[in-house]
């Protein structure tokens, strides 16, 4: 079953859990399971962590960003057809639902609803860690849109797809041998 991950998974990824020097496989098995067809994104998401860890004067680069960019229309797939006709239905459900015009501009202004339409177009499952909000009239959320669209796209949490894909990180040979 093939994953889109949202920007908010791969930020929190490296600002978490997965950060790039303490879960080196975790980076490692994204690269391995999107060679393998596994795991994508879209290249609005791309957009986004390069807007996200954008270098300024005083900073190194970001690694994410770094990370990402150097994955390309490999891992951050570029729309379609099918894509741009899914986009539509989106944004017609989004405009015809109980959301704020607020709301419903800053969801189509997002990689979300591309994530959403590209989920729709391929049937491929979005990986997100928001949390379904169906009264919410102030924020469209993925799992929200996800769930709205006919037929309906599949949406899970980062570590529900782990758990699925059956994904292990070992630590490294050269650690092994530390004593506390």
């Amino acid at each position: 079953m093939p994953y889109l991950l949202d920007a908010d998974t791969l930020i929190r990824a490296k600002n978490d859990h997965y950060g790039f020097a303490l879960c080196p496989g975790f980076w490692e098995w994204l690269v391995l399971a999107n060679d393998a067809g596994i795991v994508f994104s879209v290249q609005t998401v791309l957009e986004e962590l390069l807007k996200y860890g954008k270098v300024q004067p005083d900073n190194p680069p970001d690694q994410l960003a770094t990370w990402a960019k150097q994955r390309g229309t490999t891992f951050f797939l570029e729309a379609t057809g099918a894509t741009y006709y899914a986009m539509e239905r989106v944004a017609q459900w989004a405009h015809e639902s109980h959301y704020r015009d607020a709301a419903v501009r800053d969801f189509l202004d997002k990689a979300d609803s591309w994530l959403v339409a590209e989920g729709s177009a391929r049937q491929y499952t979005v990986v997100t860690h928001e949390v379904s909000s169906p009264e919410s009239v102030r924020r469209v959320k993925i799992p929200d849109a996800c769930a709205a669209q006919t037929p309906q796209v599949g949406c899970i949490t980062l570590f529900e797809m782990l758990r699925l894909e059956r994904a292990v990180f070992v630590l490294a040979e050269d650690m092994k041998g530390i004593s506390p």
